[in-house]
């Protein structure tokens, strides 16, 4: 015989949400996650820092774009 009873998540009636349940949802996902070890920063010569070079494809595309969304 098959079981078919299927179990599911309570869908939230507000499913954007607010700040608070956001928080929540970080504060009880935060255990699953396992940060990585801190790796030691080293400072860049400035002598290696050079500026950004982007495609005219990628910068018409990205000039195309709201900064803030819409």
């Amino acid at each position: 015989m098959t079981n078919l009873e299927v179990h599911t998540a309570p869908v939230p009636s507000d499913l954007d949400g607010d700040l608070a349940s956001l928080r929540g949802d970080c504060a009880r996902m935060a255990p699953h996650w396992a940060a990585p070890d801190r790796a030691a920063v080293r400072p860049v010569k400035p002598s290696r820092i050079h500026g950004v070079r982007v495609p005219a494809s990628s910068a018409r595309l990205l000039d195309a774009m709201s900064d803030y969304g819409d």
